[in-house]
């Protein structure tokens, strides 16, 4: 039987878990604003965007080590706390440079925030309900970074481009409030002694520098020596860290979570996922406003009905995951997503028909989305114990965070070579790289996740 205390525990974590999935894709409609009030260079625009989505990435890693060693609830209160600094300073910034830097301490504090706010509620309950918990949990996930444009073009409407950051400080200051009080404290008694001193900042530089070649390839061009030379460097270290952790008492990558099926297909199979649905969400806006010429904020509530489906349905299906068995869920998931831009592909033309030609789309999407983006969650912890979940939980972060990076650089290089054939050309050459994306994720988790009886072998895996 789950208490009520539990139950409010995962309230407190879906709500930080909505707070910080939202603010990687809100400010993305402020950028107008913010080039006007500040005088933001176009370079200088893309980093208030890159350096967040950065600084979660590469302190990822390293937040689910401290969770699991020094308590998860403890990480998660410093996580909120560097968080609401972040954006209080991102609201009040008077230049461009204070803002990024405001925007990367806000990432700094996500990246604490995201396997902590997971990790810390597992615990309480049992294993046949884990599968729900974190149906509820992604689900709050998928709908904060869908929500995000339509939740901005609000806030642009009614008030200014700074309370886009100013409003997470009261939600930030009430998780303060309510974390002690209904979340119990859980830590990994066997995570004791120091961190490899050299493995933690060669891990973090290492994703930095693989995300910055991807993030800014765009901008320096994905042949040019400064994008070439920070996905090198950045391969290196991290290939060095792998090395390094094979051998160190206390690493920074636990290559023992490799051992389970269940982990590794999750971890690359939401890779496949993550690239092309944030790829979605982008072009989907970027087809109401630039091929329709829809307002900001009518374009914001035309995407609301994926994401809506998506939260309604993330529970009931996180529930019945166990029972249909993980694959058969993410194999249809994800086929159901990729049929969101092949129907895009297929129908739409320069005049605009929400109800026959985007809306089935964002349905389609909606249900691939509460079949997917919390059942590979699910997956890649349902063999981990819990003593490791902030270290896994992390893990499966970083590749997702690597995933949403790659996505939006792919799918912007895709549409950009179609330009010069007309927006519409480079519209469905984006969609055919995000359906095709989608069916071969879809394959690979036919071919590489576990089914419902072999959990058995991941547990012997790792004992042995």
């Amino acid at each position: 039987m789950v208490d009520r205390r539990a139950w409010l525990a995962l309230a407190v974590s879906t709500l930080a878990a909505l707070l910080t999935v939202i603010d990687m894709s809100i400010v993305n409609v402020a950028f107008p604003s913010i080039r006007q009030d500040l005088g933001a260079t176009e370079a200088g625009l893309s980093w208030v965007l890159s350096g967040y989505s950065v600084a979660v990435g590469a302190f990822l890693l390293v937040a689910g080590r401290l969770a699991d060693q020094h308590g998860r609830r403890r990480m998660f209160l410093i996580g909120i706390a560097i968080f609401v600094v972040g954006s209080l300073s991102s609201g009040l910034a008077p230049t461009t440079g204070l803002l990024i830097a405001a925007r990367i301490l806000q990432g700094i504090g996500s990246s604490v925030i995201g396997p902590t706010s997971l990790s810390m509620v597992l615990p309480d309950f049992p294993l046949e309900r884990r599968s729900m918990v974190l149906g509820i949990w992604g689900a709050s996930a998928a709908l904060g970074a869908a929500l995000g444009p339509s939740v901005g073009a609000v806030i642009l409407d009614l008030l200014s481009w700074r309370w886009i950051f100013l409003v997470n400080v009261p939600i930030g200051a009430l998780l303060m409030v309510l974390t002690p009080r209904f979340v119990r404290e859980s830590r990994d008694p066997d995570a004791v002694g120091r961190f490899d001193m050299l493995g933690v900042p060669a891990g973090t530089l290492g994703v930095a520098l693989v995300l910055i070649a991807i993030v800014q390839g765009g901008g320096w061009g994905y042949a040019s020596a400064p994008t070439i030379l920070a996905a090198l460097l950045g391969a290196a270290l991290l290939v060095y860290v792998v090395v390094r952790s094979a051998r160190h008492p206390n690493p920074l990558l636990d290559l023992a979570l490799f051992r389970f099926r269940s982990f590794w297909s999750a971890a690359a199979g939401q890779v496949f996922f993550t690239t092309s649905f944030i790829a979605i969400v982008l072009f989907n806006t970027l087809l109401l406003q630039d091929l329709w010429g829809w307002s900001v904020l009518a374009a914001g509530f035309g995407v609301v009905p994926g994401p809506l489906l998506a939260a309604a349905l993330g529970g009931p299906v996180g529930s019945i995951a166990d029972r249909v068995g993980h694959r058969n869920l993410l194999v249809f998931g994800c086929t159901a997503a990729g049929l969101c831009p092949a129907w895009l592909w297929l129908m739409v033309g320069p005049e605009s028909n929400y109800l026959n030609d985007f809306l089935p789309a964002q349905l389609m999407m909606g249900v691939g989305v509460s079949c997917t983006f919390a059942t590979f969650s699910s997956l890649g912890l349902r063999d981990v114990p819990s003593a490791r979940f902030g270290t896994a939980s992390a893990t499966l972060r970083t590749t997702s965070t690597l995933g949403f990076a790659a996505g939006v650089a792919i799918g912007v290089a895709v549409f950009g070579a179609g330009l010069a054939h007309g927006p519409l050309v480079a519209f469905d050459r984006a969609w055919a790289y995000m359906s095709l994306t989608q069916f071969a994720g879809a394959i690979f988790c036919a071919m590489a996740c576990p089914g419902r009886n072999a959990s058995a072998w991941g547990r012997a895996s790792v004992a042995s």
